[in-house]
């Protein structure tokens, strides 16, 4: 079950991306147009950094989104940094969530939640697995 769970879970965040960037791409045109400043900032400095910004957050979704699809293809845990990469995306999310309920409402706090579950179910899936134990000699019970 964890492979179709941390595929979906890429998919998710790959999906998440391109909303993201559109977004971003959306505001900085707005802002462009209408010579929108924030406390004197300069229009095209706030249009650039809106551009960036959905930049920047888009590549990060999409390295996540990677760590999760290669973890599934692979069905193999992620390695160190790619766990706390993912641990990171899940506290994004979550905060991103806390604070999405009160300015867009419950459909976007749903939706970040449900993209926070999956984070936590693909890493609670591929969590350190299991080692075998070898057993010592002297401690193997032997027959009288």
């Amino acid at each position: 079950m964890r492979r179709p769970v941390a595929i979906v879970t890429a998919l998710v965040l790959f999906g998440e991306a391109v909303g993201i960037v559109l977004i971003n791409a959306v505001l900085a045109t707005v802002a462009e147009n209408q010579h929108m400043s924030l406390a004197g900032m300069d229009p095209d400095a706030m249009s650039a950094g809106t551009w960036v910004m959905g930049g920047v957050s888009g590549l990060l979704l999409v390295l996540c989104g990677l760590i999760a699809l290669i973890a599934g293809v692979r069905d193999r845990t992620p390695g160190r940094v790619g766990r706390i990469v993912l641990i990171g995306c899940a506290v994004v999310h979550g905060v991103l969530g806390a604070v999405t309920v009160g300015l867009v409402g419950w459909a976007a706090f749903a939706f970040m939640m449900a993209v926070l579950a999956l984070l936590v179910l693909t890493l609670l899936s591929y969590g350190p697995e299991s080692r075998p134990q070898t057993q010592r000699p002297e401690l193997t019970p032997t027959a009288p």
